[in-house]
């Protein structure tokens, strides 16, 4: 009989008012909270071998901080660093953890908010841990339903590209790309406890907007799984999202119901991220009754280092992007000659420039499965476009694989090699060359085969 045991806890990391928001490169400031945040945390363990999945209500996690939480969990519990995966929501309405280079925001605010998410996931290990249960697992695939997600990236009948572009604009001509609209369900069932729901689905949680603090979409998809399934708890990893929105550029009357357009046109409001929410909440309903139970002959976690080079600037592109930054530090966004989302784009296209103006030539990038019997995680630290998670899933020999967004780091987008050609917010902001994405691909599939193998 299985060992399988596993554990859950939620604990509360709302961040204090005026701490600043993530997510966009404008001023953004907490005046309020919509959805209390919590860091939610996954122990598995079989035959003594406990591994943690933690997922964190905040657009990213610093890959330095990831270090730090493992090694502070190790102390806790005595399970080694390299057993702990962390991975963000990306919530674009949480406080932020790190100093950013978007906005200016204040410095010790940001560090006091840190310390207390670094205290609160190491007591959420813990709780998670002492929780620990035997348990069996079932897994299936719904489908998301019509009109919560729709590929972001579009071309013009100009021949240009264009990342969220206005609502109904006539230039609008088609989408670059292919949904993946699979959600992967996984439940554990737990002897005398409750039961954990695990959801992976590759969707930017960025559908609510303003200055009031918010889990986004998922904060949704926990309540409405929670209350419609007695006894039952929930975990969100985001999937491959870097190149998925919720905004409908065509949308119909109805779409425009309890929502608006935002200042980088998209659709976004409290009542945007309730309907998203509930509508992947309810896929895992449909299927939740259904799912394929097997047995859980390993637990394991396996990581590997792939090194991608660096997306430079060229000389001659140095002296606009020091004068966007410089206007854009002055907080005189108004005096660079774009709006909307092309106004992002160049802002974010100048930051990246100027950090990388003298380097490095490439990155190191981890990648982290996790195998949990036939279902496996493959942890990518930024942003893969959908592509990334389609291709990795082709990896045979797995009854389920979850590529995970913004685990174990916030390392940037990794854009499809054409995306370069074509442009766009990510690739134009991504400080990798052209080919990253290709490379995870490989590397992923690699490891997963390397892990099945172990």
């Amino acid at each position: 009989m299985s060992d399988f045991k596993v554990g859950f806890s939620a604990v509360n990391v709302t961040p204090p008012m005026n701490i600043g928001i993530g997510g966009y490169y404008v001023p953004r400031f907490a005046k309020g909270v919509l959805d209390e945040l919590d860091v939610r945390a996954l122990a598995l363990s079989l035959n003594g071998n406990v591994i943690f999945l933690i997922s964190v209500p905040v657009c990213g996690v610093d890959r330095g901080l990831v270090l730090e939480y493992g090694r502070l969990i190790e102390k806790a519990t005595g399970v080694p660093k390299e057993n702990v995966f962390v991975s963000a929501t990306h919530t674009h309405t949480g406080g932020l953890l790190v100093k950013t280079d978007m906005f200016k925001a204040d410095e010790k605010l940001i560090e006091e908010y840190s310390a207390i998410v670094k205290e609160r996931i190491t007591e959420g290990a813990v709780e998670a841990f002492k929780d620990l249960k035997p348990a069996k697992m079932g897994y299936a695939v719904g489908k998301a339903p019509d009109r919560i997600a729709y590929i972001r990236r579009y071309k013009m009948k100009d021949g240009s590209t264009m990342t969220c572009p206005p609502i109904n604009d006539p230039n609008i001509d088609y989408p670059i790309g292919e949904l993946d609209q699979r959600i992967n369900v996984v439940r554990f069932d737990r002897e005398g406890a409750e039961s954990v729901v695990l959801v992976n689905y590759g969707l930017h949680a960025d559908t609510v907007n303003g200055e009031m603090l918010s889990g986004d979409w998922p904060a949704w998809m926990y309540k409405t799984i929670e209350n419609a399934l007695d006894g039952t708890k929930s975990i969100f990893f985001n999937g491959a999202e870097g190149d998925v929105g919720s905004t409908n550029v065509h949308p119909t009357k109805s779409d425009m119901n309890d929502t608006e357009i935002s200042f980088d046109n998209e659709m976004k409001s409290p009542g945007m991220s309730r309907f998203v929410g509930r509508a992947v909440a309810g896929t895992v309903l449909q299927v939740f009754d259904k799912v394929n139970y097997e047995d859980v002959d390993n637990v394991k976690i396996l990581r590997k280092m792939i090194y991608a080079p660096a997306n430079c600037p060229e000389p001659e592109d140095m002296p606009t992007a020091h004068k966007y930054k410089e206007l854009h530090d002055e907080g005189r966004d108004d005096l660079i000659p774009y709006t909307a989302m092309e106004l992002t784009t160049v802002v974010a296209e100048a930051l990246r420039m100027c950090r990388m103006e003298f380097g490095p030539k490439e990155f190191a990038l981890e990648l982290v499965a996790v195998q949990i019997g036939p279902v496996v995680l493959l942890g990518i630290p930024g942003e893969p476009f959908t592509d990334i998670g389609m291709g990795i899933k082709e990896t045979s020999g797995w009854g389920m694989i979850m590529p995970c967004s913004l685990a174990n780091g916030d390392e940037g987008y990794f854009p499809v090699k054409s995306a370069y050609d074509e442009g766009g917010y990510e690739a134009r902001t991504s400080p990798y060359k052209a080919g990253v994405a290709e490379l995870i691909v490989k590397e992923g599939k690699d490891i997963l085969d390397s892990l099945k193998k172990a």
